[in-house]
């Protein structure tokens, strides 16, 4: 039995052809082919897959606006919740909404609306609740349940999608039914409204929004490695993701802290659209000299403009991937409160197309490990690179009851060979 994995997104389609037992059969990419991405999904099709499973962060992925009672609990209960569910936060607000302005600017393909303890306060929840039936966008509604009933009578009932409170008590986070919803929403409405595909078959074989899948994939990693916590670097055009997984998962978490697998997303740092920020930052924080920011400067305002041009030498895009990764992991540690574990991150992955096409990435893992502020969560961490893009294809088959063929997956093609960086004695 083979099952065909697909990750559509908004550039490229790839695909890995996956044994019953998680051998990696076969890999293929072809461009992304909107308004109409079965195109390029037939061009990726290996052989006759008894299975095919997909997910999709093409059309922008999940942008998703979050809406609490009060910034230090609900609000931001429910914007790690977001985070988690593979989710773009492009929108918090807490307290009573006077008006759905900046929400409707932020552009949210779902609203999260969140708000009281269950048996606690109510009356911000239903405000909220009559303000947003007016925005003509999907809900997931997961405030304080004796609250629930009359909440979705002043929703859209047909756009709202109910869950259990985020909050369900004082100090308790329980994300995993409001993360369901979302990937609920998510295949529902969002899939279908992107303009992605005429037919139905795309919705029907789309499983999960990327980021979702890779943090499956993660997780998985974390739960083989009982060690300390896995990192996940994924370095886009656009984009450069953060995933972290320990090994404990527990649904029920204090109300300021993430749930053990979590997600983000710096919407400024890039090798090619977001390139110039990725300077910007650098320079911000120290980490380059005005001589070397002012030469980036020009090759990062290069690529901004030609996302597709590929340089001859290599240099400037991992340099530009490194500043990338190190700005990024620390606004993760800033996020996750440094909440990696006493032992910090044993296996750090480093993903993306600047990554693997690399000959060698012994200059971004030399800057990783030399950072101050990343060494002492570096210190015992092996790095790898996810080459032939598995950590994707393994969520997918894990979240559909493959587990030990995602595992099987992980194990062959993310294990750390000889050639791979290890922390140096003085390190440890």
């Amino acid at each position: 039995m083979t099952v065909l994995c697909l990750d559509v997104g908004s550039t490229w389609t790839k695909a890995a052809l996956v044994g019953e037992d998680g051998e990696l059969v076969a890999t293929a990419q072809h461009p992304t082919t909107p308004p109409e991405v079965m195109d390029g999904i037939r061009r990726v099709r290996l052989g006759e897959p008894d299975e095919v499973l997909a997910c999709s962060s093409a059309g922008g992925g999940l942008r998703l606006a979050v809406v609490g009672q009060e910034r230090l609990v609900s609000a931001e209960a429910g914007y790690r919740v977001a985070l988690s569910a593979g989710a773009r936060v492009v929108h918090v607000s807490a307290g009573p909404l006077r008006d759905l302005a900046a929400v409707r600017a932020a552009r949210p393909d779902v609203v999260l609306l969140v708000g009281g303890t269950d048996g606690g306060d109510r009356e911000v929840l239903l405000h909220n609740a009559r303000k947003l039936a007016r925005i003509g966008r999907p809900v997931v509604l997961a405030g304080n349940a004796e609250a629930r009933e009359e909440a979705l009578a002043l929703l859209n009932a047909k756009r709202t999608t109910v869950a259990d409170n985020v909050l369900p008590d004082v100090g308790q986070l329980a994300p995993g039914p409001a993360r369901a919803a979302i990937r609920e929403v998510f295949l529902r409405h969002v899939i279908g409204g992107k303009g992605l595909s005429r037919g139905r078959e795309f919705r029907r074989l789309v499983r999960a929004v990327t980021p979702d899948a890779v943090l499956v994939g993660v997780s998985r990693l974390a739960a083989r490695d009982h060690e300390g916590a896995v990192l996940v670097v994924d370095v886009g055009g656009a984009t450069t993701d953060v995933y972290s997984a320990v090994s404990t998962v527990d649904e029920v978490e204090t109300t300021v802290a993430l749930p053990p697998d979590r997600r983000t997303v710096e919407g400024d740092l890039g090798v090619r659209w977001s390139a110039p920020g990725v300077v910007a930052e650098a320079l911000a924080e120290k980490l380059v000299d005005k001589a070397e920011a002012a030469f980036l400067h020009g090759e990062a305002e290069i690529r901004a403009q030609d996302v597709t041009w590929l340089p001859d030498d290599p240099e400037v895009d991992q340099r530009l991937a490194a500043l990338a990764a190190v700005l990024a992991v620390r606004r993760h540690l800033r996020a996750v409160d440094g909440r990696l574990g006493p032992k910090g991150a044993t296996l750090l992955v480093l993903s993306g197309g600047v990554f693997r096409h690399a000959e060698s990435t012994e200059a971004v893992e030399a800057t990783l490990r030399a950072d101050p502020v990343l060494r002492p969560v570096l210190r015992r961490a092996e790095i790898v690179v996810d080459r032939r893009y598995v950590l994707a294809p393994a969520g997918l088959l894990a979240a559909t009851g493959r587990a030990r063929a995602a595992d099987h997956l992980l194990a062959t093609h993310l294990t750390a060979p000889a050639s791979t960086t290890r922390p140096t004695p003085t390190g440890r």
